[in-house]
Parts: structure tokens; sequence; C-alpha cells
């Protein structure tokens, strides 16, 4: 009823009101194009400026789900990969051990990140716990340096640990990764540097959501020796027949050789599974934050749109009114 009778009041007083100071009340030049004051100095945000903002937050929506399906698509791919990787390493930390207190003089530490970002903080957590091995391995007669594998962690590490800094080896997930290119690359380190403990951090993968820091070791051929000799974890060594003319230090040496293959292999599988895991994560997480943000500027923008027309219903009947009086 009321607005039916506003519209009538409209047509009524219409022939008697000049276009141009309506017009002029409309729209003036000196109006900035992103807001609009109303006639009681409320300041409304322009409606063309909501749209556009609608607009840009539907396409990072649309750029982050086509994210997440290509992360899911690319971890079915390499979580086999991972899990079959697991049964290649288990028998040396069987045979050989994993010693992740063994105190030694030359130590390196092998940190394993992605080349890419938008996926979480796995690379920020690898570097942490890099730094803290770093840490619990310094001192006056010890030698710690770094291996670092992705450019994430060379970002972040070459900032402050330049100097300390032997290797970085990067774009390692450029093609589809294999065995045979992990292997290269572990034959690479070892041509590299001289160590007593290769210190490999990286992240285990246990689902989409989870993934665990994990940090394994592997000793040099003489550590083992002295390991074994000293009756620790490792002295059921002795317990084996040496078959063949090789000694048991070269055994020990090819040993040492293949299981850092073996770990590298897994370990850069693993932390593949959880850099596609957290990457889905983290634009499922995106895309609805860019829902929520959408449905916060379409109100905002009916909420807009309803004041201008209010507002101008206003100035009709306001200029109505003074006419008629």
């Amino acid at each position: 009823m009321a607005m039916a009778a506003l519209r009538r009041e409209g047509r009524r007083f219409a022939p008697l009101i000049s276009p141009r100071p309506i017009s002029a009340v409309r729209s003036s030049p000196i109006v900035p194009t992103h807001e609009y004051e109303g006639p009681i100095g409320v300041r409304y945000i322009s409606t063309q400026v909501v749209r556009n903002r609608m607009k840009s937050v539907k396409n990072i929506q649309k750029i982050t789900k086509a994210m997440k399906m290509v992360a899911a698509s690319k971890l079915r791919a390499v979580q086999t990969k991972a899990e079959n990787s697991r049964g290649l390493w288990q028998p040396f930390t069987a045979l050989l051990g994993d010693l992740p207190s063994v105190d030694v003089k030359k130590n390196v530490v092998v940190t394993i990140s992605s080349d890419k970002g938008l996926c979480g903080g796995i690379n920020s957590t690898s570097v942490k716990i890099s730094k803290g091995i770093y840490k619990l391995n310094s001192g006056p007669e010890k030698e710690t340096k770094y291996v670092i594998l992705g450019e994430k962690a060379k970002a972040q590490l070459i900032r402050d640990s330049k100097k300390d800094i032997e290797l970085i080896i990067t774009e390692l997930q450029k093609n589809p990764l294999s065995y045979t290119q992990v292997s290269v690359l572990a034959d690479e380190i070892l041509k590299n540097v001289e160590y007593d403990a290769l210190r490999i951090v990286f992240n285990k993968f246990h689902s989409v959501v989870s993934f665990v820091p994990t940090v394994s070791t592997v000793l040099s051929p003489e550590i083992v020796e002295r390991e074994s000799e000293s009756g620790g974890k490792l002295g059921e060594l002795d317990s084996y027949e040496v078959e063949g003319g090789e000694t048991k230090g070269e055994i020990l040496q090819n040993l040492a050789e293949f299981q850092f293959s073996c770990v590298m292999f897994n370990a850069v599988l693993e932390n593949a599974c959880s850099e596609q895991g957290a990457r889905m994560s983290a634009m499922d997480s995106s895309s609805r934050n860019a829902g929520d943000m959408l449905d916060r500027l379409t109100l905002t923008y009916n909420r807009t749109r309803q004041a201008s027309i209010t507002t101008e219903l206003i100035e009709i009947i306001s200029g109505a009114s003074a006419l008629e009086g």
C-alpha cells in the first residue's frame, strides 16, 4: 500500500519537477566513483566497486578449486610410489640401524623441501628442524653442513646460513620421480661432501591432512664399523658371514651408499606426497574463505543497492513535498 502510494505521488508530481535538478541530484561529476554520500551524511560504497570485487573473488575461487583438483591428481600418482618405496629402506634400518643420537664430528643435514609454495607450512617445518639439528651438532671440534633440495628451503636457509651450505639441488620434481634419478642425486651428494652422519629431514606422509616431520640418519662405513665394534645397537653385524672376496669395509661402503639412495628415494616421495596433501588442504581452505567473502560482498551489494533506491525515493518525495508546500 505504501509503495503504491509513493508511485502514485511520484507520477502526480513528476511533470512539475524539472529534470535538470533530478539529474544533478542523482549523479554529480564531483562525487567520487567509489562512494556516494546520502542526504544525512552517510557514505555508501558504490555498487560498481562491489561488483568488481565480487568478480575478482569469484575468479580467485575458480583458481583455488582448479589447483586443489590438480594437487589431488598428483597426490594419487605419487602416493602409490611412496608406499611401495617404504619396503626399500626398512631392511637397512633393521640391519644398520637409525641412530639419531650418535655423536660424530662431521654432520651433513640434508633438507628436503618443495620448489613451489602454496602448500602450508611443510617447508618452514623442515627448515626449523634442520636449524635445530645444526645447533645440536655444533661445537668447537664439530663441523655441520647443509645439503638443500628444493627452492623453498634454499630461500630460507641462504639468508643466515649461506656459508654452511655445501650443495643446492632444485627442480627435483620437474620430471616424474624415479629411483634412477634419485640415486644419481645421492651419488652426487656423496661425491661432494665429507660426512660421518647424514641426517635427512623430510615430511612423512600419513594422510591428506596429516604429515609428520621426520629425521633419518645414515652413518658412514667407518662410523658403522666403530659402532658395531663397540657392541652397541650395531653389534649384530658381526653375526653375519661375509661371502666372496670383499672385505667387511668394502661391504659396509656398498651398504651405506645403497642405504642412502633408498632412504633418499623414500624421503623425496614422502615429502612430495605431503606437499600435494598440504596444497589440497590449503586450496580447500582458500576456496571456502572465498565463498564466505563472496557471501559478505553479496550482502554488502544488496544493502548498498537498497540504500541507493531508498535515497532516490526520499529525494523524489522530498522534492514533491517542497513543490506542494
